[in-house]
C-alpha cells in the first residue's frame, strides 16, 4: 500500500487521511500541506487505487480489508495519537476502524484482524478526532447505483483536456471549482497509459461493487451503526447539502447517537466536497486544531 506523507516525520500526532472509493491519496495535497504545520499527514493510496496494488481477489475490495490494512499502516508508523479524515469509502473504513479498536480490548470479541493485530504485540491506537465526509451508517440505495454505474465505465481519453471535461460532469456533485482545481481533481484519477488516459484504480472493483445487494446493504447499515457506536472521540460529519449519499435525515441520528458529534453543511455541494476548497479547508483545520 502506497501513501503519502506530509510534515515532521517525527512528529507523534497523525493524522490519516483516507479518500474515497475511486480516488487517491493525492486528493489530500492542498489540505495535507495545510495541515502539516500541526501533524505528521499520511495519505494512503487504498488497495486497488493509485499507486497501490491491486488485489487478486477481487471480492476482497471491501471495508473489511481496508480496515485491517490501515490497522497494519498505524502500527508500522507508531503514533501517540490519531486523527482520521475519511471522504466517503476512508470515513467507512474509519467507523470499521474504530470497531476493531473497541473489540481489540477484549481479545475473545476481537475481530480476525483485531485479534491478529493484538497477537504480535502492536497496540491498536483509538481515533482521537474523527472527520467524516459526507458519510455515515446508513447508504442511500440510489446513490450506490449511480456510483456503480460511472465505476465500471471503461473510460479512457485520448488528452488529459477531455478527461478534464469527464471530470466535470460527472464529479459535478463536488461543487464549484476553479480550473486549475479541477485538473487537480483529474490529475490522479486519470494517468497516461499506452497513449492514453486511463482511470487510475483497477476495474475489479467494480465486481466487488456489482455483488452488494439489497440484503447486504441492510446487513450493512446495521453494523455500520454499531461501529458508530464505537467512535469516542470528537466528530465532524461534512456534510454536502445536495448529497444524495449522506440524507439530513441521517446526520441529525448521527448526532443524537453521539454527543461529541457535531455537524457542518456545505452549500452548493453534493456528494462528497472535495476539501481543496478554501472555506472547507478552513472548517476541517478549526475543527482539527482544537484541543480535545
Amino acid at each position: 500500500m502506497a501513501y503519502y506523507e506530509w510534515g515532521d516525520p517525527d512528529n507523534s500526532d497523525l493524522l490519516l487521511c483516507v479518500h474515497g472509493l475511486t480516488r487517491t491519496g493525492r486528493d489530500f495535497d492542498v489540505l495535507a500541506e495545510h495541515l502539516s504545520k500541526r501533524f505528521r499527514v499520511v495519505c494512503p493510496d487504498v488497495v486497488g487505487r493509485g499507486l497501490s496494488d491491486w488485489l487478486v481477489q477481487p471480492l476482497s475490495y471491501a471495508v473489511p480489508q481496508y480496515a485491517a490494512d490501515m490497522v497494519a499502516l498505524v502500527a508500522r508508523l507508531q503514533p501517540k495519537t490519531l486523527c482520521w479524515v475519511g471522504t466517503s469509502m476512508g470515513g467507512l473504513i474509519a467507523l470499521s476502524y474504530a470497531a476493531l479498536v473497541a473489540h481489540a480490548k477484549d481479545p475473545d470479541r476481537a475481530l480476525p484482524p483485531a485479534r491478529r493485530n493484538a497477537t504480535i504485540g502492536e497496540p491498536v491506537i483509538p481515533i482521537s478526532r474523527l472527520v467524516l465526509n459526507d458519510v455515515g451508517p446508513r447508504i442511500e440505495a440510489s446513490s450506490l447505483t449511480r456510483i456503480g454505474q460511472y465505476l465500471s465505465e471503461p473510460t479512457s481519453f485520448e488528452t488529459f483536456e477531455q478527461a478534464v471535461q469527464y471530470m466535470r460532469q460527472t464529479a459535478a456533485s463536488f461543487g464549484p471549482h476553479s480550473d486549475v482545481q479541477w485538473e487537480m481533481l483529474t490529475r490522479h484519477y486519470f494517468v497516461p497509459f499506452n497513449g492514453r488516459w486511463v482511470k487510475h484504480y483497477d476495474p475489479a472493483i467494480a465486481v466487488a461493487f456489482a455483488a452488494v445487494t439489497q440484503d447486504l446493504i441492510t446487513q450493512g447499515e446495521m453494523m455500520l451503526w454499531q461501529a458508530y457506536q464505537c467512535v469516542r472521540a470528537p466528530t465532524l460529519i461534512m456534510h454536502g447539502e445536495q448529497s444524495d449519499l449522506l440524507l439530513t435525515d441521517t446526520v441529525q441520528a448521527m448526532l443524537a447517537a453521539n454527543p461529541q458529534a457535531q455537524a457542518h453543511t456545505v452549500k452548493g455541494v453534493g456528494h462528497a466536497p472535495s476539501l481543496i476548497v478554501q472555506d472547507q479547508i478552513e472548517v476541517v483545520s478549526e475543527f482539527l486544531f482544537t484541543d480535545a
